[in-house]
């Protein structure tokens, strides 16, 4: 009964992952970008789809889109996404230095590693309480016993708990590699 709770919770503690590799502090990466869409052909495309982004040196995204057409339309894109990259269009690609980041910029970053911390936190709860209504509704229809149910209460309880450690965890070790000079 809690396998799809604990699956929720997974694809949750993943995607904090998955924004925390964006949030790169010293060095380019085409995580940073990759995700930013743009308008192509009439719809909504990710850079990635349109695009082959590569790392020239540890400061430096170089975008080659598979159309030259899409320079301009990716460039005001990653401009519009407001990352605080500056995009300088080339001949057949978009160039993109990462900057050397200042006090105010680090901290700026800790706040939105916390906001993905507490979105993640968010998804959690709301895994708690579907599964709290699904383990209810099985009580109602007595499938389960009252013993049962405070038996995945427990259960659900301790998992959320572990949960939020990790995201605890993984939130402040964020955040110190970002402060990290």
């Amino acid at each position: 009964m809690l396998g799809k709770t604990q699956n929720w919770i997974e694809k949750s503690i993943h995607h904090l992952e998955m924004e925390f590799s964006k949030l790169q502090a010293w060095r380019a990466n085409p995580a940073m970008i990759e995700d930013i869409r743009i308008d192509s052909y009439g719809s909504l495309t990710p850079i990635k789809n349109i695009a082959s982004i590569n790392t020239m040196d540890s400061q430096t995204l170089s975008i080659m889109p598979w159309d030259k057409s899409q320079i301009h339309s990716i460039a005001k894109a990653i401009t519009d996404a407001w990352i605080w990259l500056n995009p300088q269009t080339m001949a057949d690609s978009v160039l993109i230095r990462v900057p050397a980041l200042t006090e105010d910029r680090r901290k700026e970053l800790c706040k939105i590693s916390k906001k993905f911390s507490e979105d993640a936190k968010v998804s959690v709860r709301t895994a708690r309480q579907d599964s709290l209504k699904d383990i209810k509704t099985a009580k109602d229809a007595k499938e389960i016993t009252e013993d049962d149910v405070k038996d995945f209460e427990t259960k659900l309880q301790k998992m959320v708990d572990e949960a939020n450690k990790k995201i605890d965890e993984m939130t402040k070790k964020k955040d110190e590699d970002i402060m990290k000079i």
